[in-house]
């Protein structure tokens, strides 16, 4: 514990900028504040004030057409998870064919960058830098986010601890299969008109995105629920939420928002609580 301190305090004191965002520390790699290169792209990072230990990280991939910096504007979601003890890692997406909006390569759409590996590189990194942790991971995302969040929990479960995706699901023809187990918490807008519960159809039927629901089912079968029925269903506040436990790490959760397109505000929150909550406590 002695040595795990040291490296923290000796990579924060030499990254960390003097500023202080509302109790989160902006990370600095460079000329840019919070933009740090790896040997296949850039992340953003901001870390909780107090960190007595390695904190947990919660790496946040943009929408289409977003960046890793807009992740880090949302104060709802990086200020309301560094204050949870969090930190908050955004990185940036590549530009689809090389010029065109910032996006991810999954599914139909797998161009370029090993996305996996990048991720993979940028924990390492980030631990080294600012001593985070490897093992408390989660991978989140909003739209296109989160359908690369859907893809690598299904290829490999075990790249991070759990996944948290925001309005987003498999494309069509989804995967018939996904390695497991896994801890899958899916929120989603129950007004979302871009990526509808059911998915639609774009690109003059080129492409189709998936129904959440069909998604939840190949997570079933990967975490071997016995039952199709949640263990628990129940509504808190405006919020719709149903649970799967099916075993050790074997856990989705899907929660369904009164809202649209969008993160919602509370997400930060109720994600920590997710997180925290181990099903083998309950």
């Amino acid at each position: 514990m002695g040595g795990m301190m040291q490296a923290w305090k000796t990579g924060a004191a030499a990254a960390l900028l003097s500023a202080v965002w509302s109790g989160a520390a902006v990370a600095g790699c460079g000329s840019e504040a919070g933009a740090c290169e790896v040997a296949d792209g850039a992340y953003h990072i901001a870390l909780p004030a107090d960190a007595n230990t390695p904190p947990p990280v919660v790496m946040f991939l943009h929408g289409y057409g977003g960046s890793g910096a807009q992740v880090m504007r949302n104060r709802a979601l990086s200020e309301g998870l560094t204050a949870r003890g969090y930190a908050v890692i955004a990185p940036e997406g590549r530009k689809r064919g090389g010029s065109g909006p910032q996006s991810w390569g999954f599914g139909p759409f797998t161009e370029g960058r090993d996305e996996g590996a990048f991720f993979a590189s940028v924990l390492t990194d980030a631990s080294g830098r600012f001593g985070t942790s490897t093992a408390q991971t989660v991978l989140a995302g909003f739209s296109a986010g989160a359908f690369m969040v859907h893809y690598l929990a299904c290829s490999d479960p075990a790249a991070f601890a759990a996944y948290a995706p925001v309005s987003g699901a498999f494309w069509r023809p989804q995967p018939e299969t996904c390695e497991g187990p896994v801890r899958l918490l899916q929120t989603h807008g129950w007004r979302d008109e871009v990526v509808p519960l059911e998915g639609r159809i774009l690109g003059g039927g080129r492409w189709e995105q998936g129904d959440v629901f069909a998604g939840l089912e190949v997570w079933r079968e990967a975490n071997g629920c016995a039952s199709h029925a949640p263990s628990k269903a129940w509504g808190e506040g405006d919020l719709l939420r149903r649970r799967w436990d099916c075993g050790p790490g074997a856990e989705i959760e899907l929660v369904l928002f009164d809202g649209g397109h969008t993160v919602p505000k509370g997400w930060a929150g109720w994600m920590a609580d997710w997180f925290e909550d181990e099903p083998a406590v309950r």
